[in-house]
């Protein structure tokens, strides 16, 4: 359902002025080379609150209506990516059971009536959606939740993707603020995770989509491992570890594009 802004934003006013409550590491600037980075050697400790630190000499997001980078295909997405409860990101995804928010397990709980905003960003262009939905799925290992909305909104779903490819992108709200894109590497993948490195992400980044150079979800940003040297990376749930897992989406909704 939709209600009127003023009504909507009083008793989440705060919370959208960037009072965030859950989210992850920094990380991003310059890789020292040679990079030696091994991800998939020692077990990873599950997702939550770590340490606010850097990963590397600067913080670099770009509000999403200026971003002239080198992924055109992936401003295309920026639609579909939504703000919730003024602590976490989400994006709406493309299911063959109809679209649903996908975000990070840690964000919600199963049943929660969740507030959601699309649009929330920098000279806005698209639908400025506030609406609420219910949580039908949650877990922690995959970190993952689904939303159901009560509306949706104008923007296109988003597809799944096996398909990791050499630049990875992620549109979120760190930091509660309006929507921005980092860009970053793609390192690795194992035990059902995705690994990124010189790619930044901020408390209320979890649950943002690890987007491919298509623009496809090939995962999900949950948690990271940083160091202002610049080492360290970020991790996400694979999108084939969360359909696997899930009882809403199906294998049919995961395609290598």
């Amino acid at each position: 359902m939709t209600r009127p802004l003023g009504s909507i934003l009083k008793p989440w006013g705060s919370r959208l002025a960037g009072t965030v409550l859950l989210g992850l590491t920094a990380c991003g600037g310059s890789v020292p080379a040679p990079y030696e980075l091994k991800v998939c050697e020692e077990p990873q400790p599950a997702a939550g609150v770590t340490a606010f630190t850097q990963c590397g000499p600067s913080l670099d997001f770009t509000p999403i209506n200026r971003y002239q980078g080198a992924l055109p295909s992936i401003q295309e997405r920026e639609d579909a990516v939504v703000f919730i409860n003024g602590s976490c990101t989400g994006t709406l995804i493309a299911a063959s059971a109809g679209p649903v928010v996908l975000t990070a397990g840690h964000c919600v709980g199963l049943g929660d009536r969740s507030f959601l905003v699309f649009n929330f960003e920098d000279e806005a262009d698209g639908d400025p959606l506030m609406t609420e939905g219910t949580v039908i799925e949650q877990s922690t290992a995959p970190d993952y939740a689904l939303i159901l909305l009560d509306t949706l909104p104008t923007a296109a779903p988003v597809p799944l993707t096996t398909l990791a490819t050499e630049r990875l992108a992620v549109i979120q709200h760190p930091r509660g603020s309006p929507k921005v894109i980092a860009e970053g590497r793609y390192a690795d993948a194992c035990n059902r995770l995705v690994y990124y490195t010189d790619l930044d992400t901020l408390v209320g980044s979890s649950g943002a989509a690890v987007l491919n150079e298509q623009g496809y979800v090939l995962g999900i940003h949950t948690d990271g491992d940083c160091e202002v040297s610049g080492r360290g990376a970020n991790r996400g749930w694979t999108a084939s570890a969360i359909v696997e897992a899930s009882e809403y989406l199906q294998a049919d909704d995961l395609a290598e594009r």
